[in-house]
């Protein structure tokens, strides 16, 4: 094996991938790094030092040898949703399930032990790596993950694009573009073939002029090589679906007028809306998941992918020179997964309602479904209840309990028509025409309370919308019809539940008493941990409560015990140090919970919070 020249100073070493040399002078950066072979070879082309290796996906073969490039203070970049599998694929290894396993995805073909890595590429952007100016872009397909690199070497674009795309028109592995088990989705079990379409059509619009994949021959003609995979791949995907599959359409029509300044990213998961402004901006009302092809199965972080493929169609068929502000109707991770990305690509702000804002800036805190994985610092905290302008817009902030408590509602008039964007709390499919039913989308876990729909139906009756836009729906023109059935349908939800709960014990739609927040906790040996504990007295008069912190052997906690006077039916907030003690071994989510008694009645273990100790 040797360095084979590719360009002027860019050299192609096989290995178990390819592994890409690009010198200046006596120093060389590599893309992907195979079994470390490579670095026995320098010599060959007189590079003297190798200063950082970006990888493309993280798969075995294209790091195997990554401890080696550690061990030599080589800097380490690797793709931002796939860094867990490999500076933290140990804990992969450690929590991956195996029985009732119905996860496809090959995240199994990862290091054996994990290695320290400097950083993330950033995506979208062009950053200097050595001597090189580099741009990252997005390529999933291969995996959820995969980056490709652009490099302009000789006066040549170059991109270098993993595992996308084989030799003159294949892909390396089919297998590996399966990220979900076969289910109802169009796309289930074909995602990364349609990532990989997608990615294909994008990568061709940066105007490379030849491809060096992963494996195989260089790609000299992408644009032939992209349309020859093209035609088979959609096929293959047309041979799984009832209907035929439009590529087109996602890449260049992402946005539905709803109105002329109201807009609709018809291939998000969750819909994301754009209000844009006269003054050549726009706020985003939610923005999660964009160009999806449907979500790989398991539930870690490589995972989960935002892109910002929509972004640019804003700017090129709408007249948006910025994405402004984003608003959260709710912190579930399908409508804020992409807010940090929108802000360190595009400057966005993320303003956010204050209980809303709690969540997402800290979701460690809270014992709650579908959290996003990182902090979303907030920009702009904003009262659950009251008025924000942006630009020409006076846009009214409103508490909207329900699908979950840590949700807002927004009313504004665009073009002359009253709207009011509400999320995920209900599904705009009404029609007693043809009987089409209203779900009222309420999940226990997100904190839904028994009147919470009787409440969002009177803020609705209250604000008159001509018009809602919904989280999963089509837009729906409002009548007088539709908000005496939501008021309909509140009451009779509160009544149900009232008739099936007891009646002595309201611990109200939630079923628990108590609640300990943080609910996770990092802490050192010797460290001290704040908790806050919320308890809910269910009983029909005003009672004491007697809670008791459970600590692990050898811990402690002061005051272990604390007895609160609550109102009926009322709830009350106390606080509890606990201390780890100075020789505690590390341990991953030891249990901290509060036994609580009301009056004369025992409720047991009502809360936990969980704490590691590193």
């Amino acid at each position: 094996m040797y360095c084979e020249p590719i360009a002027d100073d860019a050299f192609r070493y096989e290995d178990t991938c390819h592994v890409y040399v690009l010198r200046h002078g006596s120093e060389a950066v590599l893309i992907d790094f195979g079994s470390g072979g490579v670095l026995d070879h320098l010599s060959e082309v007189g590079v003297e030092r190798v200063t950082d290796v970006l990888v493309t996906h993280h798969h075995r073969d294209q790091v195997q040898g990554l401890a080696r490039a550690h061990a030599a203070g080589i800097r380490i970049w690797v793709p931002p949703v796939e860094r867990d599998l490999i500076d933290a694929v140990d804990e992969h290894w450690r929590t991956r399930p195996f029985d009732n396993d119905y996860d496809v995805r090959q995240d199994r073909y990862s290091l054996l032990h994990q290695v320290p890595v400097t950083g993330t590429v950033a995506e979208y952007r062009t950053a200097r790596y050595g001597a090189f100016d580099i741009r990252t872009v997005p390529l999933p397909g291969h995996t959820v993950g995969s980056v490709g690199y652009l490099v302009d070497l000789g006066g040549r674009r170059l991109a270098f694009t993993g595992d996308l795309i084989h030799g003159e028109g294949r892909v390396w592995s089919l297998a590996a573009t399966q990220w979900a088990y076969t289910g109802f989705h169009e796309n289930a079990g074909m995602e990364g073939v349609a990532a990989t379409v997608l990615s294909c059509a994008q990568l061709l619009d940066l105007a490379p002029d030849v491809l060096h994949p992963s494996h195989g021959a260089a790609v000299t003609d992408p644009p032939a090589a992209v349309a020859r995979l093209r035609v088979h791949l959609q096929e293959l995907l047309d041979s799984r679906r009832r209907t035929p599959w439009n590529p087109e359409r996602l890449l260049g029509e992402p946005w539905a007028p709803v109105t002329e300044h109201l807009l609709r990213n018809t291939t998000s998961m969750a819909n994301s809306y754009a209000l844009l402004s006269d003054s050549g901006t726009a706020l985003l009302f939610d923005f999660g998941f964009d160009l999806t092809t449907g979500l790989a199965g398991g539930h870690d972080r490589s995972s989960r992918r935002p892109l910002l493929a929509s972004i640019e169609a804003l700017r090129r068929d709408h007249g948006v020179d910025r994405v402004e502000v984003a608003l959260p109707t709710h912190y579930h991770d399908d409508h804020v997964a992409g807010f940090n990305l929108l802000r360190e690509v595009h400057g966005t702000q993320v303003w956010s309602p204050d209980h809303i804002a709690d969540v997402i800036n800290a979701p460690t805190r809270h014992d709650l479904p579908c959290l996003w994985y990182d902090p979303i610092p907030v920009d702009r905290v904003l009262p659950k209840e009251g008025m924000v302008r942006w630009h020409e817009y006076e846009i009214g902030v409103h508490h909207l309990p329900g699908h979950t408590l840590y949700a807002a509602a927004y009313s504004f008039t665009v073009d002359g028509r009253r709207v009011v964007a509400t999320g995920d709390q209900q599904n705009t499919k009404w029609d007693p025409a043809t009987g089409e039913p209203e779900i009222l989308n309420y999940q226990y876990r997100n904190r839904f309370r028994i009147d919470d729909y009787v409440r969002s139906a009177e803020l609705y009756r209250s604000l008159r919308p001509e018009m809602m836009v919904s989280g999963h729906w089509p837009p729906l023109d409002v009548t007088d019809a539709y908000l005496d059935m939501l008021l309909a349908e509140g009451t009779r939800l509160a009544r149900l539940h009232r008739e099936v709960l007891p009646r002595d014990v309201d611990f109200d739609a939630e079923g628990f008493g108590a609640r300990i927040t943080p609910y996770r906790s990092v802490a050192r040996p010797g460290d001290v941990v704040r908790m806050s504990v919320e308890v809910r007295n269910p009983l029909p008069e005003q009672e004491q409560a007697l809670l008791s912190l459970v600590v692990p052997t050898g811990w402690s906690a002061e005051p272990l015990v604390r007895k609160v006077d609550i109102g009926a039916r009322r709830s009350a907030e106390t606080d509890f140090v606990v201390r780890i003690p100075a020789g505690a071994a590390p341990v991953e989510r030891e249990r901290v919970a509060v036994e609580m008694t009301v009056g004369r009645m025992a409720f047991g273990q009502q809360a936990e919070a969980l704490v590691s100790v590193r």
